[in-house]
């Protein structure tokens, strides 16, 4: 693949950013599940299992978090387009040291909730770290696309690595 293969689609002939026109594209019904996985101390997570913790109740606040912060996304996205949604559901696990956060958003609209999604699921996890940082500052998430369904894209679904990256 060179240089003159790829096409930029937020980019103008001039090369200056753009919202992109969805105008024009059938509206069908999308989905996207994310996921976040917040990496912590032991006694952290055994305090967060235990419900021990000094700010109150973490998981629930986080899912409220995950899912304010979807109907956000095009206020900290700079070119995302605003969208209809009509479900976001936030999931956290917890599991061997670790919170799994799951975030779904859905929407019948002109184009994909991938980024709602990831929001939800980043904003979970940064309120995860937010209410117990008291607790311990070295904790960290990172965040994936885990699958997305319509559009003209389709059906997509993250490939498993089987390594220690594997969502």
């Amino acid at each position: 693949m060179t240089d003159k293969d790829i096409h930029l689609t937020h980019l103008t002939s001039d090369g200056h950013a753009h919202m992109v026109d969805v105008g024009e594209k059938v509206v069908t019904a999308r989905r996207a599940t994310a996921r976040a996985r917040v990496r912590m101390s032991r006694q952290t997570f055994d305090k967060l299992v235990s419900g021990n913790t000094p700010k109150g109740d973490v998981l629930a606040t986080a899912r409220i978090a995950g899912i304010q912060a979807s109907k956000l996304t095009p206020q900290l996205i700079p070119l995302c387009h605003s969208i209809q949604l009509t479900r976001v559901e936030v999931s956290i696990t917890l599991e061997g040291g670790i919170a799994i956060v799951d975030a779904t958003a859905e929407a019948r609209d002109r184009t994909g909730v991938e980024m709602e999604a990831m929001v939800a699921a980043s904003a979970a996890a940064l309120t995860l770290y937010d209410m117990l940082k008291a607790v311990d500052r070295a904790m960290s998430f990172d965040v994936c696309l885990l699958e997305k369904a319509g559009g003209r894209t389709g059906h997509w679904t993250r490939p498993a690595t089987g390594g220690a990256d594997t969502p």
